[in-house]
């Protein structure tokens, strides 16, 4: 493999309210009409890279093949450009997240969760971040009446689209 190699890095981006939210939004979030915001999806994202589909949920690490979750084709994608970072070094560098801070143990709805993973992940293959409406939605939808007095439920929910766990934990 030449060093000069690169490789597409690709943000899958998930609504797993499936437009839900959108239509929702207006009675759930009632003190975001006061700002003229509105809650457009509840996301969930992956990194593609090297042909596979990245993606940390509440059993650690996991990947499939590009669209290959029960989420099927993904809302959007946003190409965040290319890296350098063959393979074997991703993989290294994922097992290492799958032991400190993304591993089964740590999973949170709302500080920890598949938007923070993707996001540290692209910083780390291509040095940009994902896009604010995603990272930024949790402390919106807390710093609302409704937000806080459901967190105690949301709190005890846990995504998982399945796929395969990188580490072989569950």
């Amino acid at each position: 493999m030449d060093l000069n190699d690169s490789y597409p890095v690709k943000l899958y981006i998930y609504d797993v309210s499936r437009g839900m939210a959108r239509q929702l939004s207006p009675l759930m979030l009632v003190t975001f009409i006061h700002t003229g915001k509105h809650l457009d999806g509840i996301w969930h994202t992956a990194i593609v890279v090297h042909g596979k589909e990245y993606f940390f949920v509440g059993e650690g690490i996991n990947s499939c093949s590009p669209g290959g979750t029960p989420f099927g084709e993904p809302d959007s994608i946003v190409d965040l450009g290319f890296t350098e970072v063959p393979e074997e070094i991703f993989m290294e560098h994922l097992i290492s997240l799958a032991e400190s801070t993304y591993s089964v143990d740590k999973y949170n709805l709302f500080e920890n969760n598949c938007n923070a993973f993707s996001n540290e992940v692209a910083q780390f293959l291509t040095g940009k971040k994902i896009p604010s409406y995603i990272t930024d939605l949790p402390s919106e939808v807390l710093s609302t009446p409704f937000g806080q007095a459901l967190r105690p439920l949301l709190d005890s929910i846990v995504i998982n689209p399945g796929g395969n766990n990188i580490t072989g934990q569950r």
